[in-house]
């Protein structure tokens, strides 16, 4: 029964921590904020101005989950207590699997909590938008960049992402030479941001029939989307507006309109597309979004005040310029250059399990604020 008198020491060493948390959410604060927008939501004309009673709701919302989320965490530590006060009294040692069980999913739940804490940048809890290019590698490359897609999608969908696709180039004969996707949820951007960089692939060429190895590298660049309400200045004569059919699946009406857009930002060079939208319009909305997103970083990340004046930091998707390096052949091994944290299981990875990644990351980041 000694089991169960070591787990009490463990859940006891960890209420601190949960106290801790507690604290750090601020929880007595959004409990009087949800309250303050209780009282607004019911108010006469709220529904006067739709955009304010959505931003309203969806603050609503937030701060309901995370209230709920750390109750969640508490009924669960009290919950094991009680169970091992349960078994102790019984000498009832086949409760043991179930205390093992519910404390390391306790853990892991803290660990989750408490790195969102560490989320305190101004578009944290943005939505985010990702882009990937292929680079330097041809055909093994583009291959390489939708190995990549795939991977951030089964990993938003790990995680309840709204994920959207916005725009694919397919490319010359396999794989995406470009792409971009909406990831839609709470932090989305404050996780995916550790996702920035250049990541590198190690493996036997598919498309090589000598089976020699191959080196390739795909870049991705993670921006909040920012709300139409963000202040930058955008002039239409600094825009250039082209339209052109949509790529890949969508049936007649995409083989026959014109309603793709990509607009190029004259002064910086930045260019955006969206095809995901069935109208020219509503693409064009999405891309201005996603241009005015791409500024506010840039203007964010260089601390300037003129957008005017923004000169990109973009490394060359090559060699020594690699973030990551994701290595088949010939051991299989994951690696972040910037943290140290490696992980062995390759598919695993690819399938979308990078939260080893960005917890290293974040924590990174933490301590040298």
């Amino acid at each position: 029964m000694i089991e169960f008198d070591n787990y009490k020491v463990s859940l006891n060493a960890r209420r601190g921590d949960l106290d801790s948390l507690g604290g750090a959410l601020n929880l007595d604060g959004a409990r009087r904020e949800i309250a303050e927008l209780d009282e607004a939501s019911t108010a006469e004309g709220f529904w006067n101005d739709l955009e304010a009673s959505q931003k309203t709701l969806q603050r609503l919302k937030q701060l309901r989950a995370k209230c709920a989320s750390f109750d969640r965490l508490k009924t669960q530590w009290e919950d094991l207590y009680t169970l091992c006060d349960m078994a102790l009294e019984a000498g009832d040692e086949s409760l043991l699997p179930e205390v093992k069980a519910g404390f390391s999913a306790f853990e892991k739940a803290l660990d989750a909590s408490r790195l969102a804490t560490m989320l305190s940048g101004t578009y944290d809890n943005s939505n985010a938008i990702l882009s990937l290019h292929a680079g330097a590698g041809g055909t093994e490359a583009q291959d390489w960049c939708e190995m990549l897609f795939r991977m951030y999608i089964r990993w938003g969908e790990r995680h309840g992402y709204t994920v959207s696709t916005l725009d694919v180039l397919d490319g010359d004969e396999a794989g995406i030479k470009s792409a971009v996707l909406m990831f839609e949820g709470e932090n989305a951007f404050g996780y995916l941001k550790s996702e920035m960089g250049v990541h590198r692939l190690v493996r036997i060429s598919p498309f090589d029939a000598s089976g020699r190895r191959h080196t390739s590298f795909a870049a991705v660049e993670v921006m909040p989307e920012v709300s139409d309400d963000v202040s930058v200045d955008i002039r239409d004569e600094d825009l250039k507006i082209d339209t052109y059919r949509s790529s890949g699946a969508g049936g007649q009406h995409v083989n026959k309109t014109e309603s793709a857009i990509r607009i190029t930002h004259v002064p910086t060079g930045i260019v955006v597309a969206c095809q995901n939208e069935r109208s020219q319009v509503q693409n064009r909305a999405m891309a201005m979004r996603m241009l005015r997103s791409k500024l506010m970083e840039i203007k964010e990340r260089e601390h300037l005040a003129e957008v005017s004046d923004i000169k990109g930091d973009q490394k060359a998707i090559e060699w020594g310029s690699q973030i990551r390096s994701y290595t088949f052949m010939p051991y299989t091994l994951v690696k972040d250059h910037r943290t140290g944290f490696e992980a062995g299981n390759v598919q695993a990875v690819m399938d979308g399990e990078l939260d080893g990644f960005i917890d290293a990351y974040l924590r990174k980041m933490s301590i040298e604020k």
